[in-house]
């Protein structure tokens, strides 16, 4: 099976703000989240939607830096098992596209790898831990 579209993230400088923007929108954002570093809601079609600040990304990513370009967004793929998450990494960085941070065993219980697209979009790889 190949991984399949399961979280759109962004990184803001602003959580309230942000959360405020989207509440504005109709999308059901918590109410006490808005001091939260990750805060993450489940579209109505089952596609999540998170929002993390630049210090929590940085906690993981030290050298990350914001855009310069309009896009702070990043696709983030479920894969079906660990191993697949190696498995997409390498056959996309050897098809020589870049490979941002690679495989790695996430302290919040995934394995995860980004890459970007050709763009310079980010685009996470992820899948739970255990899973084989």
């Amino acid at each position: 099976m190949a991984p399949h579209l399961d979280l759109i993230g962004t990184v803001v400088t602003d959580m309230a703000r942000t959360l405020a923007f989207y509440r504005r929108l109709g999308l059901d954002v918590p109410a006490g989240a808005d001091t939260e570093p990750h805060v993450e809601i489940t579209l109505p079609n089952g596609l999540r939607l998170a929002w993390d600040t630049v210090e929590t990304i940085r906690s993981f990513h030290p050298d990350f830096h914001l855009p310069t370009g309009p896009s702070r967004g990043s696709l983030a793929f479920r894969c079906d098992s660990p191993a697949e998450v190696d498995r997409y990494w390498t056959e996309l960085t050897e098809a020589g596209y870049h490979g941002e941070l690679p495989p790695w065993d996430a302290f919040w219980g995934q394995r995860y790898a980004v890459l970007h697209d050709p763009d310079g979009n980010g685009v996470d790889l992820f899948a739970p831990l255990g899973e084989q």
